[in-house]
Parts: C-alpha cells; sequence; structure tokens
C-alpha cells in the first residue's frame, strides 16, 4: 500500500508541470503547423539537419507529417530517419519535471541531434539504393483549413496531460513493485545492464507505437535500470505514431519495412559505441 500511495504522490506532484508544458507545445503546434510543413518541403539537401532540429520538439506531430510528405514523395529517406532518430516524444518533458535531471535535457538532445543528422546523411548518401523508391501516388489529405480554437487547444492539452499521468502513474507503480522485489541491480541485469547490448533491447522497446514507449525508457533511465547510451538508443526509434502513418500511408510494404529495420540498426549501432564509451572510457 505504501508503495501505491508513494507513486500516487510523485506522478501528481508532475501534473502541473506537464500540463503547462503540454500547452505551450500545443500552442507552439498551434501557430508554427503550417510554417514546420512547408519547411520541411523546401530544405532539399539540408533536410537531414532541418530534420533533426524539428524532431527535438517533444511532440509526435513532426514524425506524423514526415511521414506523410514522404509517403507523397516530398522527403528523402534521410530526412525521414532524421526526423523519426531525433524525436524524443514526452522524454523531455518528464526530465524535466525531475528536480536534479533537468540538466541532461541539453546533452541527450545533442547528442539525438548528431546521430539523426549523421543517418539521414548516412542514408541519402549510401543506404539510398538499398531503400528503393518508388513513384509514389499517394493522395494525402490537406491539413483542415479552419484553425482549432483556442479552447480546444486548452482541452487537447489536459487530455494529453492524463494520458501522459496515467502511463507515468501504471508504469512506476509496476517499476517499484518490480525494485522492491528485485532490487535495482538485478533488474539492470534482466535487461542486460552489464553488456553493450542492452541499447538493442530499448530500441525494441522505442518501437511501442505511441508515447508509452517515451514514458517507459524515461522511467527506467532514471530509476538507473538502463543506461544514457540505452535511453538514447530507444528514444531513437521512439518516433511515436509516425511509423504507424508511415505504413498506412505509404503502400510500398517492403519499402516501410526497409525504413523500420534501418532506423532499428542505425539507433542500436549508435547506443552500442555510447555504451563501449561509458564501460571503457567512463565517457557521458
Amino acid at each position: 500500500m505504501e508503495i501505491v500511495i508513494e507513486t500516487c504522490l510523485d506522478s501528481i506532484k508532475m501534473l502541473p508541470f506537464l500540463f503547462f508544458a503540454f500547452l505551450l507545445i500545443e500552442f507552439l503546434e498551434y501557430y508554427s503547423g503550417e510554417m514546420s510543413g512547408k519547411l520541411l518541403k523546401k530544405v532539399g539537401k539540408a533536410g537531414p539537419v532541418v530534420g533533426a532540429v524539428l524532431g527535438c520538439v517533444p511532440q509526435c506531430g513532426f514524425s506524423v507529417l514526415a511521414a506523410n510528405l514522404y509517403a507523397g514523395g516530398v522527403l528523402s529517406a534521410g530526412t525521414l530517419i532524421a526526423v523519426f532518430a531525433a524525436t524524443s516524444d514526452e522524454a523531455v518533458l518528464i526530465l524535466m519535471a525531475n528536480p536534479g535531471r533537468a540538466g541532461e535535457i541539453i546533452w541527450l538532445l545533442a547528442v539525438k541531434v548528431v546521430i539523426a543528422v549523421a543517418a539521414g546523411y548516412f542514408v541519402d548518401g549510401v543506404m539510398q539504393k538499398y531503400i528503393v523508391r518508388t513513384e509514389k501516388n499517394v493522395h494525402i489529405k490537406p491539413r483542415e483549413t479552419v484553425r482549432p480554437s483556442k479552447m480546444e487547444v486548452v482541452r487537447e492539452a489536459i487530455g494529453h496531460t492524463f494520458r501522459i499521468f496515467a502511463y507515468l502513474f501504471v508504469f512506476n507503480l509496476i517499476l517499484n513493485f518490480a525494485i522492491e522485489l528485485l532490487g535495482i541491480q538485478k533488474l539492470s541485469e534482466i535487461l542486460l545492464g552489464n553488456t553493450v547490448f542492452q541499447p538493442i533491447i530499448a530500441a525494441i522497446i522505442g518501437l511501442i507505437p505511441n508515447c508509452a514507449a517515451s514514458v517507459i525508457l524515461t522511467q527506467l533511465y532514471l530509476s538507473g535500470a538502463i543506461s544514457f547510451a540505452s535511453v538514447v538508443s530507444g528514444l531513437c526509434t521512439g518516433a511515436g505514431v509516425g511509423l504507424i502513418v508511415l505504413f498506412k500511408m505509404n503502400s510500398d510494404k517492403k519499402e516501410n519495412f526497409r525504413i523500420l529495420l534501418t532506423l532499428v540498426a542505425i539507433a542500436s549501432v549508435a547506443g552500442m559505441f555510447l555504451q563501449f564509451l561509458q564501460f571503457y572510457y567512463n565517457v557521458l
């Protein structure tokens, strides 16, 4: 019972911060959504850089937008990969809501942007012939011309806040019980904590197609069950619902699977490299 009460109190403490953070993000999207779409369409060879920077914004809207533009033949595969790899969903907000850990956000985003940009140019320069592009004949529904009211934006922020609160409460409760029963050391060992292969596990967790993935990965990281390298790896594959939109809008399923496998491979290799640096050179 004590664990339940403690988990509930810890989650409730985050509610005000999460609400104001999501409110800010919703209004930013409200005012800049169309501009971001136009920017992505015009970036050309700078696509991976612009995609990585836009992907840093803590919401999955850009990954959905990028998937739609890719399906319509507007974006390159490298730009799409860059957006997906840079997307962090709610991880940034959860870190900001934890006193003493907010300083890690810049480091996390910087590492993810470097990985995303490098991955994007690698895919466009080397992997393009393996990720075969087919002629697109996809009708992408235009965005609604009638913008939502400010009250609808507030309601969306409230809904998003309570969805994340529910994920946080449920997973924190499970995690706290697991730590109580097994201990943090044993839990870390189960997740291959003493090996360079833990980032692969994290990359697979990141494929959960909603914001639950970023919640799970961030809480595991905050508890000490997974390393910084692993949370980076998992968040690089955690493109939110972007992957679902890609599979729905792009008719070439083989191409979609190649993009998915490329994303997992890049995230895993990058994570294992960072893990190696942590283990043997005490870097990061």
